[in-house]
C-alpha cells in the first residue's frame, strides 16, 4: 500500500499544472485502477510480435510487456483483455479496459475519441506484402483483389489513392491465408508486422515489394476525459521512460524485429544529459 500511495501522489503531482483549468477532467482511472488491484490493459490478439497468443493460450509480446510495466510500476496485476482495431476505442469508452496498448496509429479522428498518450512508443506504416515478382509499385494494385484487416485506416488508402479492391477480414491470420490461397494480389498493412512475418521464414517466396506512403506513429490511449488528468500524465511519463530507459529497444532485440531508426532517434532525444554530474 505504502508503494500505491507513493506512486499515486507522484501522478497527483505531475498532473496538477495540466488539468487545474479544465473543466471536464475526470481523475477516477488511476485510483479505481490501485483500489481493484488489476490493471486491464486492451492489446491485440493475433499480431506477432505485439500481442499474440503463446503455445499455453497465454498473450504476449511486445505490448504486453509494455503493459507489464505499467501494472509493476503501479503495484497490481495485470490482466491483458484482446481488443480488435474495429473495437478498441469503445472497449476503452465503455470502460471494458482502462488502457489501450493495441497497435493504433495515432490520427486526429481518434483523437477526439480516446485520450492517445504522447509521446508515441512506436511508429509503422503502410506497405505491401506479395508474392515475389508479382509487384513492383503501388500502381499495380490497381483494380486488383488487396487483402485487408476490418477497422484499419491503410485499407482507404490503397482504395483512394491507388484503386484497389479492398477485401476486409476480421483478423490478421484469415487476410493472410487469403493472399497464400490467391484470392488477393497483395496483403496491405504495416511494414513492422510484414517485415515481423517475413523474418519468421513462414513467407517463402514472398516479399514487401514497395516502400511505406508515410510513417505514422502508434499511441497508447486512456479515456478522453482522463488524458489531462491524473491518469494520462502518469501514462505519458510511463512512455517517455520506455525510450529514456531503453525499454523499446531492448523489446526490439527480445522479439526479433528489425532496429528502427525512428526508436533510435527518440532514446537519443529523450535520454537526460547528466554527464554534468561527473565534473
Amino acid at each position: 500500500m505504502k508503494l500505491k500511495t507513493i506512486v499515486g501522489a507522484i501522478a497527483i503531482a505531475v498532473a496538477t499544472v495540466g488539468s487545474s483549468s479544465a473543466q471536464d477532467v475526470q481523475n477516477d482511472r488511476f485510483k479505481e485502477v490501485l483500489d481493484r488491484g488489476v490493471l486491464r490493459v486492451g492489446v491485440q490478439g493475433a499480431f506477432r510480435p505485439w500481442a499474440f497468443r503463446s503455445p499455453d493460450g497465454a498473450l504476449q509480446g511486445i505490448e504486453v510487456d509494455l503493459a507489464k510495466t505499467v501494472a509493476d510500476r503501479m503495484g497490481v496485476k495485470l490482466e491483458p483483455i484482446v481488443i480488435t482495431s474495429a473495437n478498441r476505442m469503445e472497449f476503452l469508452k465503455q470502460g471494458k479496459v482502462d488502457l489501450l496498448i493495441g497497435a493504433m496509429s495515432d490520427r486526429p479522428d481518434r483523437r477526439k475519441v480516446v485520450g492517445i498518450i504522447e509521446p508515441a512508443y512506436w511508429t509503422s506504416g503502410p506497405t505491401l506484402m506479395a508474392k515475389e515478382g508479382v509487384i513492383k509499385s503501388w500502381d499495380d494494385i490497381k483494380g486488383k483483389p488487396v487483402c485487408g484487416k476490418q477497422g484499419v485506416f491503410y485499407n482507404k488508402i490503397a482504395e483512394t489513392e491507388f484503386g484497389a479492391n479492398v477485401i476486409a477480414f476480421g483478423g490478421n491470420t484469415e487476410a493472410k491465408q487469403a493472399l497464400r490461397s490467391g484470392k488477393c494480389i497483395a496483403w496491405v498493412y504495416d511494414d513492422t508486422s510484414i517485415a515481423a512475418d517475413l523474418a519468421s521464414g513462414e513467407w517463402e517466396g514472398f516479399e514487401m515489394p514497395v516502400d511505406t506512403v508515410f510513417s505514422n506513429p502508434w499511441g497508447a490511449a486512456v479515456p478522453l476525459e482522463e488524458q489531462s488528468g491524473i491518469w494520462g500524465a502518469f501514462m505519458a511519463g510511463m512512455a517517455y521512460n520506455w525510450h529514456k530507459d531503453g525499454t523499446l529497444i531492448e523489446l526490439e532485440k527480445k522479439w526479433g524485429v528489425k532496429p528502427s531508426p525512428w526508436l533510435a532517434k527518440m532514446h537519443e532525444q529523450l535520454t537526460y544529459d547528466n554527464s554534468y554530474l561527473n565534473n
